[in-house]
């Protein structure tokens, strides 16, 4: 599986602790492991799939998009607050 990277997605990964970088490396194995896991959104952010999940009682969202079927394109990467308003 390919998968590609927003420069969006590269800064919000590049100031993540190291800690948190490892969890959500674990995620994004999951993710092309299973590219349905994630929840599809609508409207705005069509296309879009969202997958949650917990570092101890934070909550991090990883949005990512597939191009096809082997390739996903790793969006954004972040706490809930303002997740959205900036994917959009």
């Amino acid at each position: 599986m390919q998968i590609l990277q927003t420069n969006q997605f590269k800064k919000k990964y590049k100031k993540l602790p190291d800690n948190v970088r490892s969890e959500v490396n674990d995620a994004i194995r999951l993710v092309c492991n299973d590219t349905r896991i994630g929840q599809e959104k609508k409207g705005d952010l069509a296309g879009i799939r969202v997958y949650k999940f917990k570092i101890q009682t934070l909550q991090l969202l990883l949005a990512y998009r597939l191009i096809d079927q082997n390739t996903v394109l790793l969006e954004m990467v972040g706490s809930h607050e303002n997740f959205y308003r900036d994917l959009n």
